[in-house]
């Protein structure tokens, strides 16, 4: 009988062993999920669902192949080089260009952190509406979830970071997909949005299309995204033997991406886009999708939203901490008082939109615009390096990569046009 109980008990730990060891491996890739697939990310799907339907679902299709191949090319040049992005940047083109990306991706970061609160706080007043007269102050739930990320972060370890997103991760995608079967536009609507197409270009429309379009690709094709994965695969330790391992993990991150945000988008164009409601105001996410879809799929959006952004918010608040820790070369101990400072500091932008008003939306899809913008150099400098011998030895790039990054780099230049000519529509208007 002992001998029974023993061998129970070992199994179950081995058990426990391998779903670890098994969880391990696509950790980084759901860290990169939980970063990619916030309220940003939500905002942009939900706005082109609700206001062009299934139309612009070919810029998911062609956002996420290009966020595959330079997840992969990113990763391969650490796998080769044991050298992170920045570390890269500044020792093999100039230090002013890792200098440029830590600029550049902060300033998008503080805007997404406010753009991210706003959102959320927005939605759970709208749906403490439903449980509570009169609802609970936007500000509460800002300081809450703001509060929740700091606590988080303050333990300092990246495998705690990543185990937390997973859960949140999780949460977050059943949310969105059981919405996508309960609200699922007509498939042939889902068909035609494969073919490339611009709806319109109507300024009164926050920018027209150009700047829901540059919006999906910003925070879909993130530069962010492809720095910090280099540092993810750097911790892991993988090198090149690793390399499946590798590209099996950047198959489910960038999969589950897609699968997503076109359940976002599916869900928006069958409640708010058939009504012709649109989407100007976060709120309306609730309380017109809750006489449209039920209080069940309303609730359950809801989840989603507010666990996307808590999702988002972990890389957020840290993106300045690594960044700084990648390009000084030290190691990146989050529990030295200088980067908890510079997190308590970035983690307050999340108040702004609660205690001083604003249109959290729009904050958020020029944000997201402006990522697009950043793009083009990050193709730029990767093809650079990945094409250097000194460096990447027999693993540089072949003729067909440089293509495809050629292929990129032109589809980066013209999102980049068009958020820019989406947000001076915008501002013109």
């Amino acid at each position: 009988m002992m001998d029974k109980v023993t061998s129970g008990i070992a199994s179950e730990i081995s058990f426990r062993q391998k779903l670890s060891r098994t969880l391990a491996l696509f950790l980084p890739g759901i860290f990169l999920l939980g970063f990619n697939l916030g309220t940003g990310s939500v905002t942009a799907m939900a706005k082109a669902g609700a206001e062009y339907g299934m139309a612009l679902l070919w810029t998911i299709v062609a956002s996420c192949l290009c966020t595959f191949f330079m997840i992969n090319l990113y990763g391969r040049y650490t796998l080769v080089t044991g050298e992170t992005a920045l570390e890269a940047f500044k020792k093999h083109i100039h230090p002013a260009v890792g200098m440029y990306f830590i600029a550049a991706l902060t300033l998008g970061v503080c805007g997404s952190v406010m753009g991210v609160m706003g959102i959320v706080a927005e939605i759970c007043y709208e749906w403490s509406k439903t449980m509570v007269d009169g609802g609970i102050a936007p500000i509460y739930f800002a300081a809450s979830f703001s509060a929740l990320v700091f606590f988080i972060f303050w333990n300092g370890k990246t495998e705690f970071f990543e185990r937390s997103l997973a859960v949140i991760v999780a949460i977050m995608s059943a949310s969105f997909l059981i919405n996508f079967f309960i609200m699922m536009p007509p498939p042939v609507d889902i068909l035609k949005g494969l073919i490339p197409s611009i709806p319109d270009v109507d300024p009164d429309k926050n920018g027209g299309a150009l700047l829901v379009i540059a919006s999906m690709v910003g925070t879909t094709v993130f530069s962010g995204l492809f720095i910090i994965r280099t540092t993810l695969v750097k911790e892991a330790g993988w090198t090149l033997k690793d390399a499946k391992t590798q590209r099996n993990d950047a198959i489910v991150s960038v999969g589950l991406m897609f699968i997503i945000s076109a359940a976002i988008m599916a869900a928006a164009a069958g409640t708010l886009y058939a009504e012709g409601v649109g989407l100007s105001k976060a709120s309306q996410m609730i309380t017109l999708l809750e006489p449209l879809a039920g209080p069940l799929a309303a609730s359950i959006f809801a989840v989603g939203i507010i666990s996307a952004g808590v999702s988002s918010q972990f890389p957020n608040v840290l993106m300045l901490p690594w960044l700084i820790c990648d390009y000084t070369g030290t190691e990146r101990d989050m529990t030295l008082p200088r980067y908890r400072l510079m997190v308590f500091l970035i983690s307050l932008l999340g108040l702004v939109v609660p205690l001083f008003g604003g249109r959290p939306v729009l904050v958020m899809i020029v944000s997201q615009a402006f990522n697009a913008v950043i793009l083009p150099a990050t193709v730029i400098c990767i093809f650079y390096l990945c094409n250097q011998s000194k460096l990447m030895g027999q693993h540089r790039n072949k003729l067909i990569s440089n293509g495809i990054l050629t292929a990129i780099l032109v589809f980066s230049l013209f999102t980049s046009f068009i958020a820019l000519k989406g947000v001076v529509q915008l501002l013109a208007g």
